[in-house]
């Protein structure tokens, strides 16, 4: 059974019972979430993901056509499952009470005090997505990724560098991006860049548990970096 049948089976249970549109992502894990180790992770980030999503864009009080559709390049979802999809979506968007509950959800995947866990950079990639769709990060929006980040324990100098991949920052920008300090030797920037590189790799993408649907975010994310790199490689050379 695919992860998305299985999200499926639980949109439909929890669409009965939830309450306020505060999905008990407890239940999600305890019962929903079956099968191997790595159909569990699948399941369980999916779901999660969709959730914060939802509240992601809810965040500035208006949901807008632009993060859907943010939203939709983010999930390939197959057409059978579109509707199960969109209603467990549409129960997560209620209102954005609850989040916090589900970042600690998240958070506890990576096992208990781990710090800038990728798979959680990966799921707060996927919400600035969201968040900058209709071409400004909002002032909650800004407050609500910042406090995701805080309870995924990513840290401020790592936030700051994700945040740097999405919001122009100024002449910083392709070392906070890289999170290299100004002034590192080339020799380390380049070093630096090569580990950045292979972290983000789809396919350690893929081996951290974040499902197939979601490696367009390994792109982008890539670009950016390629992006920083090549601007500091320049700046060098002038």
């Amino acid at each position: 059974m695919s992860i998305w049948s299985r999200i499926g089976e639980f949109a439909l249970r929890v669409s009965t019972s939830a309450s306020a549109g505060v999905v008990d992502l407890t239940v999600a894990f305890r019962d929903a979430v079956l099968g191997d180790p790595e159909t569990r992770r699948k399941v369980a980030f999916s779901v999660a993901m969709i959730a914060l999503s939802a509240k992601m864009a809810k965040a500035d009080g208006v949901v807008t056509q632009d993060e859907i559709r943010a939203f939709r390049q983010i999930f390939s979802v197959p057409p059978e499952e579109a509707r199960n999809v969109s209603r467990l979506y549409r129960l997560a968007q209620a209102d954005v009470a609850g989040f916090e509950s589900y970042a600690s959800q998240m958070a506890k995947m990576c096992g208990s005090g781990q710090r800038n866990c990728l798979m959680l950079e990966d799921i707060l990639d996927g919400l600035f997505h969201i968040a900058k769709a209709d071409g400004v990060l909002h002032e909650r929006e800004g407050r609500f990724l910042h406090r995701i980040a805080e309870i995924f324990e990513i840290s401020e100098d790592h936030y700051q560098s994700i945040l740097a991949r999405h919001v122009n920052l100024g002449a910083s920008d392709p070392y906070v991006v890289l999170g290299i300090e100004r002034g590192r030797p080339m020799h380390e920037v380049k070093k630096h860049y090569r580990k950045l590189v292979a972290e983000h790799h789809p396919d350690r993408l893929i081996a951290r548990g974040v499902p197939e649907e979601f490696i367009a975010l390994a792109t982008t994310r890539i670009a950016s970096i390629n992006a920083a790199y090549e601007l500091i490689e320049k700046g060098l050379r002038l």
